[in-house]
């Protein structure tokens, strides 16, 4: 059976107390008289067996028990908060928390979401770059993806995150379908002593590697490349590696070597001829970005609005690319 809690008047009389060490100005947030919060704190004081102050003359003192609980307490308040916010924001459908991979926020979703907030201003839009648990990677399959996505969703209304899809018990689409090649700086195409031509020239550069493929479909995004161009002879075991394509590509873009990675992620750069592909080849992947969401929240105005958008949105980028 759980512990019984004590009154939440009593918490938050120590914790706005704590936090000025004061009773009179404690009192004058809570709206209540000094009488009342020092009533308070010592029914907390008798109710947990130990005192909270070190009263002086003029002054007050945090015992060493309440300087080591008020972190966590404060955290429960923050959580209080949060759980409140977002109960009203279901009944007005108006806040909106999205979970999604680092570099898919980064270099896709935030240079569109704009858009989506000019067409539904009164839709309070949160996104959280989220990584997997740690150990995430190593335990891949179906039941690793379930984890995630329990982890996820238990504080978003969306997740979109990068894998093969078999999410049952959820709501799915596929957003993206996805394709590898590599990128580069156009430094290195017109590199003066080893000019990238021809998929044989990427023996004479440093490769960069993108290790989304690796961790979560278990083949390096350049072994997919290069056996799909049929290229022996580079050394895989060469280059940085990096966890998110976005670090990668900062490297690309100093001219420091070249990447294999997910186009789609580079649009921004590719654009602007920061970044260039060298090669025409792309090898389409497996794995894909998917919009996921609980069934019963499938339905709320602000979760509709969003999936209609992103999918509309991903719609114009699949054409073109």
């Amino acid at each position: 059976m759980p512990a019984k809690l004590p009154p939440l008047n009593a918490l938050k009389a120590f914790e706005a107390t704590a936090r000025y060490l004061s009773v009179k100005k404690a009192a004058a947030e809570l709206s209540v008289t000094p009488a009342a919060v020092s009533h308070q704190i010592k029914a907390l004081e008798d109710y947990l067996g130990l005192p909270l102050f070190h009263r002086h003359n003029r002054s007050l003192e945090l015992t060493e028990a309440a300087r080591a609980c008020l972190p966590k307490l404060r955290e429960g308040f923050d959580n209080l908060l949060q759980a409140v916010e977002r109960l009203r924001a279901h009944k007005g459908g108006g806040m909106l928390m999205v979970s999604a991979a680092p570099s898919f926020a980064a270099r896709w979703l935030m240079p569109r979401l704009h858009r989506f907030l000019d067409e539904q201003p009164e839709v309070d839009v949160r996104v959280s770059a989220r990584l997997r648990r740690p150990g995430e990677a190593g335990r891949r399959g179906a039941t690793a993806e379930r984890n995630t996505l329990n982890d996820w969703l238990a504080d978003s209304d969306i997740a979109i995150l990068y894998g093969r899809g078999d999410y049952p018990g959820f709501h799915v689409d596929k957003l993206i379908p996805l394709s590898v090649t590599p990128i580069c700086s156009p430094r290195l195409v017109s590199h003066p002593q080893h000019p990238l031509r021809r998929p044989e020239d990427l023996a004479h550069h440093l490769l960069l590697h993108d290790d989304t493929g690796d961790l979560y479909d278990g083949v390096p995004f350049w072994s997919v490349w290069l056996e799909a161009a049929g290229i022996d002879g580079v050394d895989l075991r060469r280059g940085p590696h990096f966890s998110h394509a976005v670090l990668a590509f900062e490297s690309a873009i100093e001219g420091h070597g070249v990447v294999a990675t997910m186009p789609v992620l580079a649009e921004t750069d590719l654009h602007s001829e920061r970044l260039v592909t060298p090669f025409k080849l792309r090898v389409p992947l497996i794995s894909a970005y998917y919009l996921v969401c609980r069934e019963d929240n499938v339905k709320r105005p602000a979760v509709a609005a969003f999936r209609k958008w992103l999918l509309e949105e991903a719609e114009q980028a699949t054409e073109a690319a």
